[in-house]
C-alpha cells in the first residue's frame, strides 16, 4: 500500500508539472487564504513582542492612573469623561502618603488631546512632539525616561519653574545636527528652553518604525507657560509584588477624594501593565475572527476551484481510469490517486503562500526595524488547512473516478 500511494503521489506530481498555469489559477484562492492566516499571524506575534517590551519599559511593579477610562480606541472622548474633573498634585501626594504599597507617584502634565506644539532652533524644526511637563521623579518611576545625555530634570528645576528642556533621543539630532545640544537653547511654541539633556529612546514601542519625539520640561514651567493646561496623569510605583494592594489602596484614595458615591462609577481610570496586555490581546481576538472569515473566503474560493479542476481531470482521464481498472486497479487505488492529486495541488499552494509571507515578513523586518516572522504554529496550521482543502474538496471527483464502470471509461473517447 505504501508503494501504492507513492506511485500515486509521482503521478499528482506529474499531473501539476503537465498543468502548470492551470494548477496555478486553481491554487490562487488556496494561496490567498492560507496567505492571511500566516501574515496575520505573523503580525499579530510582532506586535504581542512590541507590546511585551513596551509594558517592560514602563518598569515592574506600575500603574498608569487618569481621569479618562482605558480601553478606548479612536475618535473624542464622551463627554461624561470631558466633564470630570482633573487630577491633581494634590491627589498625587495623597496617594502617597496614605497608600502603604506606594512606593513612588509621579505626576505629569499636558496640554488638550488635540493640541500640536513645535520645538525649533535655526537648523531644524520638529512638528508633533509629545510635550510634557514632568516631576523629578519622572525617571525614577518611568523605565523609560534613561538619560543619555546631560542630566534629567532636577527638583530645583519644577521648583524655581526654570525653562530647561530634554529632547527625545529622534528629537536631538534634527534640532542639533551638529553634535551634543546640552546646553544650547531651543525655541518651543516661541519660548526660550535651555537643553539639559537627551532621553533615550525606549527600547520597545506600539507601532512599527516608532519614533521617540518626547520633549519634557518641569511641571511647574510647564503650568507656569500653559495657564489652562490641566490635563494631569500619574504614574504609579508600588513595593515588589505589592501592585494590587497599591491599587486597590490607590482607588479607595480617588474614590473619596474626588466624591464617588458608595455604588458609583470611578470617574478615573487605574491601568497596570497585565490590564494593557489584555486589552491588546482583547483586540487581536477581534482581529483573529475577521482572519478566519476572510481565509475562510478565501479558502472555499480556491477548494471549489480544485473540486471543478478535479472533476475535469476525472473526464479527460476515463480512458486512463478504464485502463488501470482493467489491469487490476481497486476503486480504493483510483480514489487515493485523484485524493492525493487534489491534496498535493493544495498542499503546493500552502507551500507557495508560507514563501510569500515569509519573504514579505523579512523585506518588512529589515526595512523597519520590525521584530515580526511567521510563527512556527502558523506555518504548520497553514499547510494542514491547505492540505485538508484538498482532501474535503477532492472527496467527489475522487469518488467519481472510482464508481466509473471499465468497459464504459475503455469506450470513451
Amino acid at each position: 500500500m505504501p508503494q501504492q500511494h507513492g506511485e500515486n503521489l509521482k503521478q499528482a506530481m506529474d499531473a501539476l508539472r503537465t498543468h502548470k498555469l492551470r494548477s496555478a489559477l486553481t491554487i490562487f484562492g488556496v494561496v490567498l487564504g492560507v496567505s492571511v492566516i500566516m501574515l496575520v499571524a505573523a503580525l499579530i506575534t510582532g506586535f504581542d513582542h512590541q507590546v511585551q517590551e513596551n509594558v517592560k519599559q514602563f518598569g515592574a511593579d506600575t500603574a498608569f492612573i487618569t481621569k479618562w477610562d482605558q480601553g478606548r480606541h479612536g475618535g473624542p472622548p464622551p463627554l461624561e469623561e470631558i466633564q470630570r474633573k482633573p487630577l491633581t498634585l494634590d491627589d498625587a501626594r495623597a496617594i502617597q502618603e496614605s497608600c502603604p504599597a506606594v512606593k513612588n507617584v509621579t505626576t505629569f502634565i499636558e496640554t488638550d488631546w488635540d493640541a500640536a506644539h513645535t520645538v525649533r532652533t535655526k537648523a531644524g524644526e520638529v512638528t508633533g512632539i509629545d510635550f510634557r511637563g514632568v516631576q523629578a521623579n519622572f525617571g525614577v518611576v518611568y523605565a523609560n525616561a534613561a538619560t543619555l545625555a546631560g542630566r534629567f530634570i532636577s527638583e530645583g528645576d519644577d521648583l524655581h519653574k526654570e525653562k530647561v528642556v530634554m529632547l527625545g533621543e529622534n528629537v536631538a539630532p534634527v534640532l542639533f545636527p551638529e553634535g551634543n545640544p546640552v546646553g544650547k537653547d531651543v525655541m518651543i511654541d516661541g519660548s526660550d528652553f535651555q537643553v539639559i539633556g537627551v532621553v533615550e529612546k525606549p527600547k520597545g514601542g506600539f507601532g512599527v518604525g516608532d519614533e521617540d519625539r518626547r520633549v519634557l520640561i518641569p511641571f511647574s514651567t510647564f503650568k507656569k507657560t500653559y495657564p489652562s493646561a490641566n490635563e494631569i496623569s500619574m504614574r504609579m510605583q508600588a513595593y515588589p509584588n505589592m501592585l494590587d494592594q497599591a491599587v486597590d489602596q490607590a482607588t479607595e484614595v480617588l474614590r473619596r477624594r474626588r466624591n464617588v458615591p458608595f455604588n458609583g462609577k470611578d470617574n478615573f481610570s487605574i491601568a497596570t501593565a497585565d490590564q494593557e496586555i489584555e486589552t491588546f490581546h482583547s483586540i487581536v481576538g477581534k482581529v483573529a475572527l475577521a482572519t478566519v472569515i476572510l481565509s475562510a473566503i478565501g479558502l472555499l474560493i480556491g477548494g471549489v476551484g480544485v473540486m471543478n479542476i478535479m472533476l475535469v481531470s476525472v473526464t479527460e482521464r476515463t480512458r486512463e481510469i478504464g485502463v488501470r481498472k482493467a489491469i487490476g486497479a481497486k476503486s480504493g487505488d483510483i480514489t487515493w490517486q485523484f485524493l492525493l492529486e487534489a491534496m498535493t495541488l493544495t498542499g503546493a499552494g500552502g507551500l507557495v503562500a508560507l514563501i510569500l509571507v515569509n519573504g514579505l515578513v523579512i523585506l518588512v523586518r529589515v526595512v523597519l526595524k520590525w521584530p515580526g516572522s511567521v510563527p512556527i504554529w502558523a506555518a504548520v496550521l497553514g499547510i494542514l488547512v491547505s492540505v485538508s482543502i484538498g482532501l474535503i474538496f477532492g472527496v467527489w471527483p475522487a469518488m467519481k473516478a472510482a464508481k466509473l464502470d471499465p468497459v464504459e471509461a475503455l469506450r470513451y473517447e
